[in-house]
C-alpha cells in the first residue's frame, strides 16, 4: 500500500504528483541502509492553453498517476511530456499509458525518435507497436525556452549528473526542478511531509554520505571544480525559491535554497582530487 497525492505548488500553475515507496535497499536513488519512505515526484506545469509534464513515474504507480492527471487536466488539453532522464524508469515508465489517455501533442527529448525509448510492451510479430501511439518528438535545445501559452520554461543540462539529465527552471513560479539532485530528504511515514519550509537533515556530512552511497559514488577524488562552477552559475543566474527534486521532499523558501546549494558546494569542494584520492568502491560499501 502506498500514499499518493497532489500538492499545488503554485495556484493553477504547478502541481506535484506524489507517489510513495518503501526504502528497503532496492532503490538506487537511496543508500542501501536507508529505511522509511520516500516519494517519486512528477510535476505538471499548467496554463489555460496547454500543459507540460516533467517525468511520468514508475509503472507500478500507473493507475494513481492517471487518476491524478485526470483530476487536473481536461481530456482535450494539449499536453507535452518531458522525461528528465530518458534512460531511467521513473522518468519514462508511464509515458505510453499517459499518451493513450490524454492529448499528448509532443514529447521533448534529446534524441530524435523518442518512441524507441518508451516502448516497454512486447512488439507485435508483424512489427507493430502493440497499439501504442506514435509520439511526435521535439529535440531539446539547452537554454532554449519551452513555451506554455505566454509562459517560458528554461531547460538546461544538469551541471551534476551520472546519466543524461535535465534541470528545469520556471521563472513564473521561481521553481527549479532538479531531477535526482537535492533528493536526500525522506520520511518515516508514507504521508511525509513531502513539502518542507523548514530544514531537514542538511549537514554537509549527511549530504556527503548520501551522495557517495547512491549514484554519485564516483565523486570522491573526482575533479569537481567545473561541477561546482556549473552549479554556482545556476544559483546565481536564477531567482530560486523552491527546489523540486524528482525524489523526496520539496524544499520551499529562499533560506532553504541557499542552505542546500551551500552544503552541496562544500561537499563537492571536500571531494575534489586535490583533497582526497580516488579509490576502488566495493559493492555495498557505505561511506
Amino acid at each position: 500500500m502506498s500514499y499518493s497525492g497532489i500538492v499545488e505548488l503554485a495556484e493553477g500553475k504547478v502541481y506535484a504528483l506524489h507517489n510513495t515507496f518503501a526504502l528497503d535497499g532496492r532503490i538506487s536513488a537511496y543508500p542501501i541502509s536507508a529505511r522509511g519512505h520516500s516519494v517519486s515526484n512528477c510535476y505538471l506545469l499548467k496554463e489555460d492553453t496547454g500543459a507540460l509534464l516533467l517525468d511520468t513515474g514508475y509503472a507500478a504507480h500507473e493507475a494513481e498517476i492517471l487518476m491524478q492527471l485526470e483530476s487536473i487536466l481536461e481530456p482535450a488539453t494539449p499536453l507535452a511530456m518531458l522525461p528528465l532522464r530518458i534512460n531511467e524508469f521513473m522518468s519514462v515508465g508511464n509515458a505510453m499509458a499517459i499518451a493513450k489517455r490524454f492529448n499528448v501533442v509532443e514529447c521533448l527529448a534529446p534524441v530524435p525518435e523518442i518512441n524507441e525509448w518508451l516502448e516497454f510492451e512486447a512488439l507485435e510479430p508483424g512489427g507493430g507497436n502493440n497499439g501504442n501511439p506514435i509520439l511526435s518528438t521535439t529535440i531539446l535545445k539547452p537554454l532554449h525556452p519551452i513555451e506554455i501559452g505566454d509562459r517560458y520554461i528554461e531547460v538546461m543540462n544538469a551541471p551534476i549528473r551520472l546519466i543524461s539529465t535535465r534541470w528545469i527552471y520556471d521563472a513564473a513560479t521561481r521553481t527549479l526542478f532538479t531531477s535526482d539532485m537535492f533528493s536526500h530528504l525522506w520520511a518515516e511515514r508514507e504521508e511525509g511531509p513531502w513539502l518542507l519550509d523548514e530544514d531537514g537533515v542538511t549537514t554537509t556530512s549527511f549530504v556527503r554520505s548520501f551522495l557517495l552511497n547512491t549514484r554519485y559514488w564516483w565523486l570522491e577524488g573526482a575533479r569537481t571544480d567545473s561541477i561546482r562552477k556549473g552549479i554556482a552559475d545556476v544559483f546565481e543566474r536564477y531567482e530560486i525559491e523552491t527546489i523540486a527534486p524528482g525524489y523526496g521532499a520539496i524544499l520551499r523558501g529562499r533560506h532553504l535554497v541557499e542552505r542546500q546549494f551551500a552544503a552541496l558546494d562544500e561537499v563537492l569542494a571536500g571531494l575534489d582530487r586535490s583533497v582526497v584520492k580516488p579509490g576502488y568502491v566495493a559493492l555495498g560499501l557505505e561511506r
